[in-house]
């Protein structure tokens, strides 16, 4: 049902949360080591597929007015019919140009990984033509996406949708706020709900790259993605943020020189149904009020790469399009150098190994991104374990403390678990 939560969110829900202590040596030995390599005959043929997809549609949409014209043997003669027609071939382009944008957004990623090809010297001019197509600044991006992927559900370190805290929304303490007090900062109509989350889908993505909204709070405000001084960049990064810049600058001009008539009907519509989509599930890959996020000794890189679920975004169409960011994303975080197209074999293999520590939600994901939208609103100052809390001020799941007791009176270390071979993962 499009309005119910899936069967693996509810398990989640009924049992309070214990720490994986599965090891990183324990998911490496699980999945075959020829699921790590790359084809760069499939990386070509994704890109030239995407590429003629944005091409095929193109024309498509230039044939929208001569087709609207006819009357399809005599079945479309009144104005309202044409017009009814006419609007259809539209959003029918509009829809899945933005998905085929999307997954040209996916391949940038994977290049920017350095797991699209086998030579960085090809990923990195193919990531930085992709992204620039869709005015994404590469090079920016790449690098903190790379820090986020090094300390995900980090509160000190992750770069990406770090929650906001108690302070932030200027609430008192836990044990003197009251529903007053939660009510006055989150009571909102449904409308204007709505309102917000058309906005985050639509512009949150520039947002972020703008103001580096729910980014690293490590970070001052104002810190974005265009300045090549900014704090987020290495000194020797600032060139390649100069050069995106460039890009987008050109990128800009062609589109202004194409004029508001093209721009708006062939590129800005699915330009924003793209950024949704980005929007979405990135969002969703780690905005859930089941899954934890990790300060100080608590956190490792296994427990990050954990704390995020795969949802089966749009089906069979966000697995062809997107390809298999949302489906497989565990395992991106586990294996970041492995090729999307493999993820569906990896996310077999570790399954096996992180059992219940596996998560998955075949909650219907609009439902999804509305339910997180709605209850992932802030969290608390303290703790080392914690989750999201709602606009009640409630956290729908809490730690268990007799389990994590026990697994700490064995002298477990959370830094044991990134050992593979005897190497720690950084």
């Amino acid at each position: 049902m499009f309005f119910s939560d899936g069967p693996e969110y509810e398990a989640r829900l009924k049992k309070p949360f214990v720490p994986p202590t599965v090891t990183l040596k324990e998911i490496h030995d699980a999945v075959p080591k020829h699921l790590m390599k790359r084809s760069d005959t499939k990386a070509i043929l994704y890109v030239l597929r995407d590429i003629t997809f944005t091409l095929l549609l193109f024309k498509f949409a230039s044939s929208i007015g001569g087709w609207a014209e006819q009357d399809f043997g005599g079945f479309v003669t009144s104005g309202w019919q044409k017009f009814l027609v006419k609007s259809a071939l539209w959003l029918t382009y509009w829809w899945t140009q933005g998905m085929v944008w999307a997954g040209i957004f996916c391949l940038g990623h994977d290049a920017g990984h350095g797991t699209l090809f086998n030579d960085n010297r090809i990923n990195n001019p193919v990531g930085f033509f992709l992204h620039t197509f869709l005015l994404i600044p590469y090079y920016a991006w790449r690098s903190t996406h790379h820090a986020h992927h090094k300390a995900t559900a980090s509160m000190e370190r992750d770069e990406n949708y770090v929650p906001y805290t108690r302070s932030e929304y200027n609430l008192p303490p836990e044990d003197k706020a009251t529903k007053f007090d939660y009510a006055e900062v989150f009571e909102e109509t449904p409308i204007y709900t709505l309102g917000r989350m058309l906005i985050m889908q639509g512009f949150g993505w520039w947002v972020y790259l703008g103001k580096n909204a729910m980014g690293s709070k490590m970070y001052p405000p104002g810190t974005n993605h265009f300045y090549p001084s900014s704090p987020l960049f290495k000194p020797e990064q600032r060139n390649s943020i100069i050069i995106s810049n460039i890009a987008l600058t050109a990128m800009s001009a062609l589109l202004i020189y194409a004029g508001p008539y093209l721009v708006s009907r062939y590129y800005l519509v699915p330009y924003l149904l793209t950024n949704h989509w980005i929007v979405m599930f990135t969002y969703l890959h780690h905005s859930d009020p089941t899954i934890p996020h990790y300060r100080k000794g608590e956190w490792s890189f296994l427990r990050g790469a954990a704390a995020t679920v795969d949802r089966p975004l749009m089906g069979w169409m966000g697995r062809f399009f997107f390809h298999n960011i949302s489906h497989d994303h565990v395992a991106h975080h586990f294996f970041i150098k492995a090729p999307f197209y493999n993820g569906p074999q990896i996310t077999k293999a570790i399954k096996t190994v992180l059992k219940d520590d596996y998560n998955y939600d075949s909650t219907n994901t609009f439902y999804a991104l509305y339910r997180s939208f709605t209850q992932c609103l802030f969290i608390e100052e303290e703790g080392d374990i914690i989750f999201y809390k709602n606009k009640d001020g409630v956290a729908l799941r809490e730690v268990d403390p007799t389990v994590l007791k026990e697994i700490k009176d064995k002298g477990w270390n959370p830094e044991e678990q990134d050992r593979v071979d005897g190497t720690k993962v950084e």
